[in-house]
């Protein structure tokens, strides 16, 4: 089978710029500025996550800064309005912070980043405290895989584990993270088993199944042509 995937503090950033609840506007932006990010975690106590003050948060303060909202913004836009407000941190953030544990698979970050639409995530441990920052980029990097390293994988966990038989004679080619399997099968309804399984192995971007029955290369007889 393939190997044990990637999890979330394999490629999290460890050091990570944080604020306390009752840094104020100026400092946030300040410190957003120096440290070039567009999102912080929000800490109380010894570093427990309470919340994420992001760019989203201190904008409304610039574009409500020359004029007031109508009763009809105001009333769509309750959060927003009380944002441009905000002087401190605890007001500014967005509670309860969206988090991921460490060890969550990269595969699983994606998908809370996907369904509630942000960009990084804090890493906290089971009691709520800061491990680290995990971003889009960061969950990238199994992309970076060298293709010898997929080509490697893919034979080792998914051609000898489901063609042990034929193992010797599917031809894998890794380029640019696309896999080509090439090659005659006994078991033609195992290629969609194939496919999926080569999809699992990080790194991989596409894979290009040219697997024929090992029949096909035969005569009536059995004899190979």
């Amino acid at each position: 089978m393939p190997d044990t995937p990637h999890i979330v503090s394999d490629v999290m950033t460890r050091t990570v710029v944080a604020v306390g609840r009752e840094a104020p506007f100026k400092e946030i932006v300040q410190t957003m500025e120096q440290w070039k990010v567009s999102a912080m975690p929000v800490l109380e106590g010894e570093g427990r996550v309470v919340g994420v003050v992001s760019e989203a948060d201190l904008l409304p303060k610039e574009e409500f800064r020359d004029s007031d909202p109508s009763l009809f913004e105001q009333r769509r836009r309750l959060s927003d309005v009380a944002k441009a407000g905000a002087v401190t941190a605890e007001e500014l953030m967005s509670t309860p912070a969206i988090t991921v544990h460490p060890d969550a698979t990269l595969a699983q970050a994606a998908r809370i980043m996907a369904v509630r639409h942000v960009k990084r995530l804090p890493v906290v441990d089971d009691i709520g405290m800061l491990q680290g920052m995990v971003s889009r980029a960061d969950l990238l990097k199994v992309f970076l895989r060298p293709d010898e390293e997929i080509e490697e994988e893919v034979r080792r966990t998914v051609v000898s584990y489901l063609f042990p038989a034929f193992s010797h004679a599917i031809h894998v080619n890794v380029h640019e993270g696309v896999v080509t399997l090439r090659g005659h099968i006994h078991d033609t309804s195992l290629i969609s088993v194939a496919v999926r399984l080569v999809r699992a192995v990080e790194g991989v971007v596409d894979v290009e199944p040219q697997l024929t029955d090992e029949s096909a290369g035969r005569d009536g007889t059995g004899t190979t042509r």
